[in-house]
């Protein structure tokens, strides 16, 4: 009878195995080593149809394309309202243009809540842009976390370059 019993519990293992969900490999890994020969570092989106970063500025250097948050804060600044304002009237007048808006947080708190607040950065800009007459076909979202540094280090100046959203123009 204990023979039946370890073959009954071995074939429930091995069913509730098959059946578990399999995991999501991360899309932007960690390590640096190239697999298989291939470039780690191209600007692959994985064919999500975000397009391209374009060399195109439409300001010519007269309007910034970032815009920087406080620590542990999705909500425009006062200052940044303006200049994604002005953002809003380009795409609003030039239905071609498209961007994507790349949320960025600094290394303090979790992978998994950084992921979040970029993503909630970046929707608080999408916001705005639509607000101001950008249509939705026009924008795109991702958020780096603290994956994509813009300043290595620990200092407090170097947290503040990396709380940011980069608006980007693309194909």
């Amino acid at each position: 009878m204990p023979q039946y019993k370890l073959f009954i519990v071995s074939l429930l293992a091995v069913f509730l195995t098959s059946c578990a969900t399999p995991s999501i490999p991360d899309p932007d890994p960690t390590d640096d080593t190239p697999t298989n020969g291939t470039d780690t570092d191209a600007n692959d989106d994985g064919g999500l149809g975000a397009g391209e970063p374009v060399p195109y500025d439409p300001y010519a250097g007269e309007l910034t394309n970032i815009i920087y948050f406080e620590f542990d804060s999705s909500e425009l600044r006062p200052a940044d309202t303006d200049v994604v304002a002005r953002h809003a009237v380009q795409l609003a007048g030039n239905s071609i243009l498209r961007v994507r808006l790349e949320g960025h947080a600094d290394e303090r708190g979790s992978r998994e809540y950084n992921i979040g607040l970029g993503e909630r950065r970046s929707q608080t800009v999408r916001r705005m842009l639509l607000i101001q007459g950008a249509s939705i076909s026009q924008i795109s979202t991702v958020s780096f976390g603290e994956e994509r540094p813009a300043a290595m280090g620990s200092s407090e100046a170097d947290y503040a370059q990396n709380r940011r959203v980069e608006i980007l123009y693309t194909d």
